[in-house]
């Protein structure tokens, strides 16, 4: 039987192991754990196929499709603040001028 191209070498999976201390319980850390990995390396052949094949900025535009970074707190509380608004005008409140200065201070830090 061949063994499949995503296959975790045994060093990786007795670390896994070792990592739960045999407590079943934790068997759904090693399980996710493994997933990324498994993940991780399909995305990173497909990355090497897509630049030799296509070229490097599509390969960099599919590790960021597919591995995007979390919002950065900036852009949370950019949200939030849209959000809250939002709730503010539905229930009859209106407050631009405190709305908009927030906004512009949000802007004003670095992301």
């Amino acid at each position: 039987m061949s063994e499949h191209p995503i296959t975790p070498p045994p060093e990786l999976v007795q670390q896994w192991w070792d990592g739960t201390h045999g407590a079943l319980y934790e068997f759904e850390a090693v399980v996710t754990q493994s997933a990324r990995w498994g993940a991780d390396q399909e995305l990173a052949a497909c990355r090497l196929w897509v630049s030799e094949n296509c070229d490097i900025y599509s390969a960099v535009e599919l590790i960021q499709f597919r591995r995007p970074k979390p919002p950065s707190l900036k852009e949370q509380a950019l949200d939030a603040l849209e959000n809250l608004n939002g709730e503010c005008l539905l229930e009859g409140f209106e407050c631009p001028e405190k709305v908009a200065t927030i906004r512009r201070a949000l802007e004003s830090l670095p992301s």
